[in-house]
């Protein structure tokens, strides 16, 4: 069907822009980590987000305030879990994944590439990024919990201090 009636043309453009600023004032209000990069849990979180915004523009019988609860809570729930993980590390693993080493000291390693289901291409891509020519020029590739690769060169790994996080890096946190 094309068209159904004007009221229901009217009532997504009323409820969509509504709903859309509530969004902008939820996401403003909630602080730089909900537009941040995003981890399993934020992925999560966003994707939500995007639902309950479809389902005020879409869905007749879910009103302006529904939506509105709805986007307040999710952000709100994510506001906990990110406090209570800034608070305690430990709980940290049960949110977002562990940063995993894919090459150490110029080797790649296979079996942390093939678990992570990364190519070499992305690791000369990083490796590009960074300004290294050749892997006997990097220390360290990592990827981090938000899906980034983190590159370290030789020549500035020093101590080894931003890899304490990471496992099998050889560097205690």
């Amino acid at each position: 069907m094309w068209f159904d009636s004007w009221a229901d043309v009217s009532r997504i453009l009323a409820v969509g822009a509504a709903a859309y600023v509530t969004l902008v004032v939820v996401l403003r209000g909630s602080g730089k980590r909900t537009l941040a990069k995003l981890n399993a849990f934020d992925f999560v979180v966003t994707v939500a987000l995007g639902s309950v915004l479809a389902t005020a523009l879409l869905n007749s019988s879910v009103s302006w305030a529904d939506s509105a609860t709805a986007m307040a809570l999710l952000t709100g729930l994510q506001l906990v879990v990110a406090w209570s993980l800034s608070r305690r590390p430990s709980a940290r693993t049960l949110a977002t994944s562990r940063p995993s080493l894919l090459v150490k000291d110029g080797v790649v390693l296979e079996q942390s590439l093939r678990e992570q289901r990364m190519t070499m291409a992305e690791i000369r891509q990083a490796v590009r990024a960074n300004g290294a020519g050749s892997l006997a020029d990097v220390a360290a590739v990592v990827l981090e919990s938000d899906g980034t690769l983190s590159v370290i060169s030789q020549n500035r790994v020093d101590t080894g201090w931003a890899l304490g996080d990471v496992p099998d890096s050889g560097v205690e946190s």
